[in-house]
């Protein structure tokens, strides 16, 4: 993200924050386009998440996979790795924050765009 975030967890939760918008926002642009290929809400909310997740963690993770796989030899090496990353002492936690806030904007998206918990067709029996 080219966002100026805070560093540590106050920027883990600011990069969350910015990932739940994108899931309310992907969900809202999915739900819309398999209503009109008539298609279920779980694909909606399915699609939404991965959508949301790649987008708002997507380099970041890829920065902690590329971080965790490569092997950093040498100190020019390390040091050529980690400057191109924000905040690399909590990257973990912002990824965590990034996944978990992409979700909790799907399921936010569908409260708001779809009913949600709204029950529907029940009658009451006494």
């Amino acid at each position: 993200m080219n966002l100026p975030l805070h560093f540590g967890f106050l920027g883990a939760l600011e990069a969350g924050l910015i990932a739940l918008l994108v899931g309310i926002l992907g969900y809202g642009l999915l739900q819309w386009a398999v209503r009109k290929l008539h298609g279920s809400v779980g694909h909606a909310l399915g699609w939404g998440f991965v959508v949301a997740a790649v987008a708002s963690a997507g380099i970041d993770a890829w920065n902690l996979f590329y971080l965790g796989m490569v092997r950093l030899e040498s100190p020019v090496y390390a040091r050529l790795a980690l400057q191109g990353i924000h905040d690399a002492d909590s990257l973990g936690t912002r990824v965590v924050c990034e996944i978990i806030g992409a979700g909790l904007g799907v399921l936010l998206g569908w409260k708001l765009f779809s009913g949600g918990l709204r029950k529907q067709n029940i009658t009451e029996s006494d």
